[in-house]
């Protein structure tokens, strides 16, 4: 293989990958390996497409600031390329975006402004409202809006079913995909009805999207969105995707998606994102649910490497109720690093102050238990750390045990939720034990994490009620 001059040459041109680990009914399911191009996603195509046709068109020049809204994907694409052909970059996110999306982000040039995410599309603090806001302010700016920007679908019309047509040889029957800005799918789909009218468009959508229920008809508007899944789906269907190319749909929850992406790593070795579960979940429910054979072709949309303090970590999965966790039916239910789950950070007695520190900081904790023989003899925290080592540094090397805390304040798992009350107006957090064993830490954060769960269990129930 020959050098190549600019990383945008490795957009495209993504490798086909037959699965073989999962059951796939009667079907053969075939992924493309979106998450090789350079920006770990295929959203590097319409990024591409979309700059290089405002250059073509003559609408931007080098110096000029691009402007977009993006839940991450699109954004990095955007900065992939923007930096390459020198503009200047600003991109609007949701605040619930996952953080080590925003930190890339920041770290390839683009000046990232955070935006409200529990808001409509109407009102003025939604991020595409934002975008559209600063492209009218900004001087010498331009908002690319790849919700409707033609050349985002024309990516894919053009170069991804191409693609995909060909590595198949010429001989696919069904293409299952997700839709955040609709482009993927429409353009996709454009270019089989050309050459093969007869390959189904199967829409991958996640749970609390809108998409899936506009396709069908259906009268009533779902839940509240995914949890989990940024950049597929949405509340309002935008103008590049187009409904009518769509032949059926499939919604996957969460907990498919995620359970989805685990299994792709262990079985196939590809580590995708949460977007790539949606896909993976509805392609496979589709096999199964055919009678004869089928080819069926679908994607890994993206890349894992972003997720991971999110869709691969068990303990974000768990306190979502994103993995099956056995409920007590007491004040464990509220602990969020079970001892009996193996979550628990902790220290020994005898281990340094600088190993306690060390894994404060590794596990982003305040406080560590201190535990011999699976009970809790004392607790560590930042404060008795600092105090410990301001004045002498050789203390590091000194054991948890001559400066951990004795005197601890203990929960039996049976009491009340409000006797943790009390523990927290001390400003201390609640040690849940009995006289023989330690179950784990509730904090202020835990408890008002359950309240939330709670208020939403109730919500979820009382709309159910309304559509009954």
């Amino acid at each position: 293989m020959n050098p190549i001059e600019s990383m945008l040459h490795l957009i495209g041109n993504t490798p086909m990958l037959r699965i073989t680990g999962f059951d796939t009914g009667p079907c053969e399911l075939f992924m493309k390996l979106e998450n090789r191009n350079p920006g770990g996603s295929i959203s590097d195509r319409g990024a591409r497409a979309m700059i290089e046709a405002a250059e073509s068109e003559g609408w931007i020049s080098p110096g000029d600031t691009l402007i977009e809204a993006t839940t991450g994907n699109t954004g990095v694409g955007l900065a992939l390329v923007a930096a390459r052909k020198g503009y200047a970059l600003v991109l609007v996110v949701p605040e619930s975006v996952n953080p080590d999306k925003v930190l890339q982000l920041r770290a390839m040039g683009a000046d990232v402004r955070m935006a409200r995410s529990d808001v409509d599309l109407d009102h003025p603090a939604h991020y595409v409202s934002i975008a559209r806001r600063l492209a009218d302010e900004l001087p010498g700016s331009r908002y690319l809006d790849q919700q409707a920007n033609p050349a985002n679908a024309r990516a894919h019309e053009e170069g991804t079913a191409p693609e995909m047509w060909e590595q198949m040889q010429r001989d696919m029957d069904a293409f299952v995909c997700g839709a955040g800005s609709g482009a993927t799918i429409s353009g996709c789909a454009r270019f089989f009805r050309k050459v093969n009218a007869a390959v189904e468009i199967v829409l991958a959508d996640p749970e609390g999207s809108v998409y899936a229920s506009a396709v069908e008809g259906a009268g009533h508007v779902p839940g509240p969105g995914s949890s989990l899944v940024e950049d597929i789906g949405g509340r309002s269907v935008p103008r590049n995707l187009d409904l009518d190319l769509i032949n059926s749909t499939y919604t996957v929850s969460d907990v498919e998606a995620s359970t989805a992406i685990r299994q792709l790593l262990m079985l196939e070795g590809i580590l995708g994102g949460i977007s790539t579960g949606v896909h993976l979940a509805a392609a496979l429910e589709y096999c199964r649910m055919q009678s004869t054979p089928k080819r069926v072709v679908s994607l890994v949309c993206d890349s894992g490497y972003r997720v991971l303090s999110t869709a691969y970590d068990e303990s974000w999965l768990l306190d979502r109720g994103l993995v099956p966790r056995k409920a007590h039916g007491d004040l464990r239910d509220l602990i969020t690093h079970r001892a009996d789950d193996g979550g628990v950070v902790s220290v020994s007695p005898e281990d340094t102050l600088l190993s306690a520190y060390t894994r404060i900081r590794m596990f982003d904790v305040s406080q560590l238990p201190v535990l011999e023989g699976g009970r809790i003899v004392g607790l560590i925290d930042e404060s008795d750390l600092l105090l410990a080592v301001y004045d002498n540094r050789k203390y590091f090397d000194y054991p948890v045990r001559d400066f951990m805390i004795t005197r601890l304040e203990k929960v039996d798992p049976n009491a009340s939720i409000s006797s943790l009350l009390p523990v927290f107006r001390g400003d201390h957090v609640a040690i849940i034990a009995d006289d023989s064993r330690f179950y784990g830490l509730v904090t202020q954060v835990d408890l008002i994490d359950h309240l939330r769960k709670t208020m939403q269990d109730t919500s979820d129930t009382d709309r159910d009620l309304n559509h009954a």
